[in-house]
């Protein structure tokens, strides 16, 4: 009976707490039970903030100075606090250095840079990277990465079995956790991929002359409007070659590029989400010392690890097509200057990144560098998005309501997949 009796008070009287915010209804508080408090309404009734503390305003006189204790040694009530100058040690001490202000750095510039990072998140994504980079998109990768893709003398001898032992070994056999993270096992499969697809070397002997280059700084800088671009920092996996990457688009279809018009966003800013800073260099560099027997960008990949900042598809997609334009960047100016044109031979760069179970394939041909107007001619951008490797790759296996869905092991297997993958790597050799 008691128990009836609290729950009709406690109800009513939620209900008039939750419309009631002044001071007449502290009463009702006092009839719900001590032991179950509505802290979202009482703390708002009850709740005491303190007002902030007003900054001593200390008034100076002129012709007049203060008496401090300095010469005391110690703090004394009703004197001034003392002030000291700067203590000049006489050598740099890297635990105390000041930075000078932005207006005393030799890199300050009166006009504000604009620059994506690996950690840049742009809110309309690859519409926002079709802008920055004067590029046209195309659906799905180009009919001579397909050809690769469905070549049976491209392929790998029992390529599924060693694919899907590839995958368990990422998932299941190297860790005994029931649920690996993923900084593990994502750059795990990737290597083991890679593994896979050099082992065509014997076949094709153009893949001797590829290495591959981690924690390189790419940077690169270009002007779009009135505005200034860069796109730098450290950002993946970079498979480096002999030999350029072919060419993808002739010349007809790079020509009818400049009648296609940029999609544009507006109200909102092309610039949205970038960097702004005023301290900057206007670099463009490879990462890569003149004279490196690689120099061409074959394919970047990415990798979205539990420990990198969490991006959407379309954002990661976007980070994609502006790493990859970034590196076709700064090798067409290594080759022809800064002067805008349009290149006589088109830079090609592909890039793949995965989470582990989806990759992302993105193929750019940069045909111009000048990419101040919207008017001309466009590079062109190929995108493959959201292809899954499998659908499951469980330790234990999803039990619901005493009925197996999903079972342990690998499921779902997708062959096709590693085949675009391989292809694109073959792409220049095969």
């Amino acid at each position: 009976m008691f128990n009836a009796t609290v729950q009709r008070i406690r109800t009513p009287a939620f209900k008039i707490t939750k419309s009631c915010k002044s001071k007449d209804c502290h009463s009702v508080l006092y009839m719900i039970p001590h032991g179950r408090r509505f802290l979202s309404t009482s703390s708002c009734l009850y709740g005491k903030i303190l007002p902030r503390k007003k900054p001593r305003v200390v008034h100076e006189i002129a012709g007049l100075e203060p008496i401090t204790y300095a010469d005391r040694m110690h703090f004394v009530p009703g004197l001034a606090k003392p002030w000291f100058p700067p203590w000049d040690r006489g050598w740099k001490d890297p635990s105390h250095y000041t930075s000078p202000k932005l207006e005393d750095m030799p890199l300050h510039k009166d006009k504000t840079c604009y620059m994506f990072n690996q950690r840049t998140n742009v809110l309309e994504g690859v519409r926002q990277a079709l802008w920055l980079s004067k590029s046209v998109i195309i659906k799905g990768l180009p009919a001579q990465i397909l050809t690769l893709a469905e070549d049976p003398a491209n392929q790998i001898e029992n390529q599924d079995e060693r694919v899907q032992d590839a995958i368990k070994n990422s998932r299941l056999w190297d860790t005994t956790e029931p649920r690996p993270p993923r900084e593990r096992f994502c750059p795990s499969l990737l290597h083991r991929l890679l593994h896979l697809c050099g082992g065509l070397q014997v076949t094709c002997p153009e893949l001797a002359k590829r290495i591959l280059a981690e924690k390189y700084s790419l940077a690169a800088t270009w002007r779009r409007g009135e505005d200034v671009f860069q796109v730098r920092g450290q950002n993946g996996l970079l498979l480096n070659s002999m030999t350029p990457v072919p060419v993808l688009a002739g010349e007809e279809q790079i020509q009818s590029t400049a009648d296609q018009a940029l999609e544009t966003f507006y109200p909102i800013a092309p610039t949205i989400d970038l960097q702004c800073t005023h301290v900057y260099q206007e670099k463009n560099d490879t990462g890569f010392r003149e004279g490196y027997p690689y120099p061409h960008a074959h394919t970047l990949f990415l990798m979205e690890m539990g420990n990198t900042p969490k991006l959407f598809p379309e954002q990661l997609r976007a980070k994609m097509v502006m790493f990859t334009f970034g590196n076709a960047l700064a090798r067409a100016q290594a080759l022809y200057g800064k002067e805008p044109r349009v290149l006589e031979k088109p830079i090609v760069v592909q890039s793949v990144a995965t989470n582990g179970r989806l990759f992302q394939f993105v193929v750019f041909q940069l045909n111009t560098t000048d990419l101040q107007s919207d008017s001309g001619v466009k590079n062109l951008v190929w995108v493959d998005e959201d292809q899954p490797l499998y659908d499951f790759a469980k330790v234990r296996p999803f039990i619901k309501k005493k009925v197996v869905k999903v079972p342990a092991g690998l499921s779902g297997y997708q062959p096709n997949t590693f085949k675009k993958f391989l292809a694109l790597y073959l792409h220049g050799a095969a």
